[in-house]
């Protein structure tokens, strides 16, 4: 197969998964509530077992009290606790703020894959992310961008500015978990996902950029008076 070819090898699986992610992903959002407290709830357990596989030798959870990466996992957990509760939070505070974090980081994902495969060039961060280029990483910028700009409109705000911020926190989210792996010697977190490896490969972007929202709404977005 030739090069050109083998490289999007990968884009069929990625689009069929990411379907259904957002059929049952998005349903939730719409719905609130006990459904994506659920479905988050699911997801931060499947998440933590997945940390607990990588960081223990032999991705034998039964060893992790015994692994020099505890220090990881109990950070990196906090990450997952502050990104899902803020995924809830959001929804049940700001309401359609919530589809704009998300578009955030899908906007800025497919973006950045997208013009990273196209133009290529010097890599972002070849140590911890290989894959990762500087033209890909400026695309994830600017698609984020746009979807700040189409939300502002919407919602009466200027969120320009902070969907760029919110996009460089996950694509740092995404460069944490890649050095996680590259540290312990795994390529995905698991084969939970098709094309996508498990759902820290696929959320870990998402993850910390609600996380960092947790941090900064309060100087972006008028908390409600009812709360």
């Amino acid at each position: 197969m030739s090069g050109p070819v083998r490289k999007w090898d990968d884009l069929r699986p990625r689009i069929l998964t990411a379907v259904v992610l957002i059929v049952v992903g998005g349903g939730a959002l719409l719905v609130g509530n006990w459904p994506l407290l659920v479905l988050l709830v699911l997801a931060c357990v499947l998440m933590f077992w997945e940390l607990a596989r990588l960081l223990s030798p032999d991705q034998k959870i039964a060893n992790l009290l015994q692994s020099k990466h505890k220090i990881i996992f109990v950070l990196y957990g906090a990450l997952i606790l502050a990104g899902c509760f803020s995924i809830l939070y959001t929804r049940q505070i700001f309401g359609p703020y919530v589809f704009w974090l998300v578009a955030v980081v899908v906007a800025s994902d497919v973006a950045g894959y997208l013009v990273g495969r196209v133009v290529g060039g010097p890599k972002f961060w070849p140590r911890i992310s290989p894959k990762k280029t500087w033209s890909g990483t400026i695309g994830g910028w600017v698609g984020a961008a746009l979807v700040g700009m189409y939300f502002s409109s919407l919602l009466n705000d200027n969120l320009g500015v902070a969907s760029v911020l919110l996009a460089f926190a996950a694509q740092l989210g995404d460069i944490a978990e890649s050095a996680i792996k590259r540290r312990v010697g795994v390529k995905d977190s698991s084969n939970l996902l098709p094309g996508h490896g498990g759902l820290l490969d696929r959320f870990d972007a998402m993850i910390a950029t609600f996380a960092l929202w947790l941090v900064i709404s309060p100087f972006i977005v008028q908390i409600p008076d009812w709360i």
